[in-house]
């Protein structure tokens, strides 16, 4: 989520190892930025959650390299307490309205799982003024 954009998804088909964070750090999120006004990249910070995945010294390096200073996580010079009261806009609106929207209807398979997801997001992004008013509520 950038501003009131919300960029992806990615899904990510194997488990949450250094090594495929790592490939969607250099790879994948790049494409989810291209279209991101490059002002806005170079002022942007990144954040993430402390899964281990997160804080190894390879995941950690290139953080440093392509966010200096701008990124917020474990090990990072902005550190964000595992159990902050200090929601974000994902935990506080996204996720919740993501899983109440996703399974209203019964998947059985995880393709099915997939497809929820990807129709929910472009629900989501289409509905702007939800998130301008979610980041909006952050910020002021």
């Amino acid at each position: 989520m950038i501003n009131d954009t919300l960029i992806g998804p990615v899904i990510l088909d194997d488990r949450m190892i250094e090594k495929n964070y790592l490939n969607f750090l250099q790879n994948e999120l790049p494409k989810q930025l291209e279209y991101v006004p490059l002002a806005t990249r170079f002022a942007m910070y990144f954040q993430h959650d402390g899964a281990p995945s997160h804080y190894t010294r390879h995941v950690m390096q290139h953080l440093n390299d392509t966010f200096p200073n701008r990124w917020i996580g474990c090990g990072s010079t902005i550190n964000w307490p595992p159990r902050s009261s200090e929601l974000t806009p994902l935990d506080f609106c996204l996720w919740g309205l993501m899983k109440s929207e996703v399974y209203r209807k019964k998947v059985d398979t995880r393709d099915e799982l997939l497809i929820n997801i990807m129709d929910v997001i472009a629900c989501i992004k289409e509905r702007q003024d939800t998130l301008r008013r979610t980041t909006g509520h952050v910020f002021t």
